[in-house]
């Protein structure tokens, strides 16, 4: 099923990439702050969450639709998860996501654009029991970019997490994928 949904989505990104009549390949990165939400946790007594600092990087393509709209497909590597505390014991929660993003950019004015749409995350790795957490995520982005020359990029966008990622068994309710992105790219 994974290797079937990630063929499916190159082959739509390179079906519209074919298609456009301009577009522009780029590279960016930048750093999260990522955390679990959900109420899995709340009132169990197991401890609490909070944020994580981490970072995330890849590529992108923007497709322009029009003037005002494109459409930007991205691949990125990036590492989420949550700090946690329990019992005077603390660490960090490290879920590391190969994110295939899909942003419907608006420019309002020239260089500034607000930008929204769906991702679909895939579970790399992890540092707990990776049978603990489904190896798929979906996500909503929503965020705002500025074209600070014809090369140089910058943006924030935040992540809400809207499928269950936990798969752990011992624990009931919901844990969502939560993550605030800085970033910086360069477009070629």
């Amino acid at each position: 099923m994974r290797k079937q949904s990630i063929l499916a989505v190159l082959i739509f990104m390179t079906f519209t990439i074919t298609n456009a009549q301009d577009f522009a390949f780029g590279v960016k990165g930048g750093l999260n702050l990522a955390s679990i939400g959900g109420n899995a946790y709340t009132g169990t007594g197991l401890g609490g969450l909070s944020s994580k600092v981490s970072f995330h990087v890849g590529g992108v393509v923007e497709i322009p639709i029009s003037e005002k709209i494109a459409v930007q497909p991205e691949l990125l590597y990036s590492s989420q998860g949550s700090s946690w505390a329990f019992y005077g014991a603390s660490d960090n929660l490290k879920l590391d996501y190969v994110n295939l993003p899909v942003m419907v950019k608006y420019y309002i004015i020239k260089g500034l654009s607000a930008e929204a749409g769906p991702l679909a995350g895939f579970l790399l790795s992890t540092n707990a029991d990776k049978e603990d957490f489904k190896s798929i995520d979906l996500a909503f982005g929503i965020g705002a970019s500025y074209k600070i020359s014809d090369n140089l990029f910058a943006g924030l966008r935040y992540n809400k997490g809207i499928m269950n990622i936990n798969n752990d068994a011992n624990i009931n309710g919901n844990s969502q994928n939560n993550v605030f992105q800085i970033f910086a790219g360069y477009a070629f």
